[in-house]
């Protein structure tokens, strides 16, 4: 349970650096781009690894999955233990790489209330999302004679690294 937690807390640590590095590698025009090394920088294989170990753990655990409106202390796991907890799924897309990415559901309409411990509807549960960076299979147009002929559309199918919105628990809100 320790080590599902544990790489719950790394996939979103990963996810957050890709993203944050993403941002911050943007360059000034005119300027070479050289390569520089960076204890930030996560390699892209280690990324589709880790992402592919949590759907692993989440097709062999039923503590991670689940449908109940409820807290349970005795778990560690912090989609367990919060007041808006949350389950995850598998969204699955056969357009895109990695085809599997754990996505978390808000298992309560409402938020639980810490003193009874049962749903209080006063308060709502939503999803908090990131963006993660994913290959996903696009048509490239870039033919500006294309544009014209509209009957036939000549498309060459290609991977391009597009930002995704991913839901990575829940939290409530008034």
């Amino acid at each position: 349970l320790h080590s599902q937690w544990l790489l719950l807390m790394v996939l979103t640590l990963v996810l957050s650096t890709i993203t944050d590095s993403k941002e911050n590698t943007k360059e000034p025009r005119g300027k070479k781009k050289g390569r520089t090394k960076s204890k930030d920088f996560i390699p892209e294989e280690d990324y589709e690894r880790s992402i592919q170990d949590m759907v692993r753990q989440l097709k062999n655990s039923s503590e991670l999955v689940g449908n109940k409106c409820e807290v349970n202390l005795r778990l560690w796991l912090s989609n367990r233990r919060s007041l808006s907890p949350w389950s995850y799924r598998i969204n699955h897309d056969e357009h895109r790489i990695p085809m599997d990415v754990p996505e978390a559901q808000c298992l309560c309409s409402g938020c639980i209330n810490p003193f009874t411990m049962q749903e209080d509807r006063t308060m709502s549960s939503i999803p908090i999302y990131t963006k993660i960076p994913v290959k996903r299979l696009l048509c490239d147009t870039t033919s500006a004679s294309q544009k014209t002929k509209r009957k036939k559309k000549k498309c060459h199918r290609e991977y391009k690294t597009v930002m995704e919105n991913v839901a990575i628990g829940c939290t409530c809100i008034f």
